[in-house]
């Protein structure tokens, strides 16, 4: 049995598609009268048929009463680290500390570079999403003195004055597959995002990065636990199993617990863009996986396992 310790979230990640325009805004509404807990888009700028995500954020946010939002993620190289941390922090505050920070290193590196990015490698990506993260943390750590001195080999940021301070410690959340980049994720950021669907080995592949998560946040002085495990599913209901996440709601929920006891998942956000499965998804699967979950941990602490 794995368990980081942290509470169990269900949301859902929508296409930012432009048309219709109010599409993706719609859905976003759905997720919060549902009652799930995270609402994410997905971030291409260089995709003219996608509305801009962090436009839809903050439109979002103000339709929006209780659900926390994020990117499902953000692309880095083409938004500079200290204008989103500003940016983050902004919208933090105005939705009331709903804010999470979903972010990736980027991949798409010919469409990155046609709308003025920067084309890097594989590990040169990764060290520029560490040193970006070392600029937004500073830039939110509006209570210390001085400026923000980050002097790296892709961000040079010189005396930027730090804040605003967002409403809450807004989550850092990478999406990584590689060893670099899940190291790094142990090392710095606050959770790990990725989609089952990219995993080869599927399931299985979350002990994988478990264990680089793990040995890197200890490494670092940190406990593993202060690394939240997200993940992207992808299925369809149907009134009989037809395979893993392929079946009736109570099937989900069997399976969801399993990816909680036994690898740590805490989060588990629906991709998909229709009302019924998402309405779905927070009636019946969220609750049946909560209650799965909280039985099982329960026995477990009751009989010293």
């Amino acid at each position: 049995m794995t368990d980081y310790g942290h509470d169990l979230l269900f949301g859902t990640f929508i296409t930012p598609t432009a048309q219709p325009a109010t599409h993706a805004v719609e859905l976003a509404v759905v997720a919060d009268h549902a009652g799930l807990d995270l609402v994410m888009f997905q971030d291409h700028p260089y995709q003219p048929k996608f509305l801009d995500t962090w436009t839809l954020l903050s439109y979002v946010a103000a339709r929006t009463e209780r659900v926390h939002l994020s990117g499902n993620v953000l692309n880095l190289p083409l938004r500079p680290p200290s204008v989103l941390a500003r940016s983050a922090a902004s919208l933090d505050l105005l939705s009331g500390g709903r804010f999470e920070l979903g972010i990736g290193a980027g991949g798409f590196w010919d469409a990155i570079e046609a709308m003025g990015g920067r084309r890097l490698t594989p590990g040169q990506a990764v060290n520029a999403l560490d040193e970006a993260i070392q600029v937004i943390r500073q830039i939110w750590a509006a209570g210390q003195p001085g400026g923000v001195h980050v002097n790296g080999e892709y961000y040079q940021v010189d005396g930027a004055k730090r804040g605003p301070a967002p409403a809450h410690d807004i989550g850092i959340w990478l999406g990584a597959y590689k060893p670099k980049m899940l190291k790094l994720t142990g090392r710095a950021a606050d959770g790990w995002l990725p989609s089952l669907s990219y995993l080869p080995g599927g399931p299985d592949d979350l002990t994988e990065g478990n264990k680089h998560i793990d040995e890197a946040a200890l490494s670092a002085g940190r406990a593993p636990s202060d690394v939240r495990r997200l993940l992207n599913l992808s299925g369809r209901f149907s009134q009989s199993s037809r395979g893993l996440l392929d079946g009736p709601p109570d099937q989900w929920a069997e399976e969801l617990a399993g990816l909680a006891l036994d690898h740590g998942v805490s989060a588990f956000i629906l991709m998909g863009d229709e009302p019924a499965a998402i309405e779905l998804f927070a009636a019946e699967v969220a609750p049946a996986t909560r209650e799965l979950v909280a039985a099982e941990r329960g026995d477990a602490a009751h009989t010293g396992t």
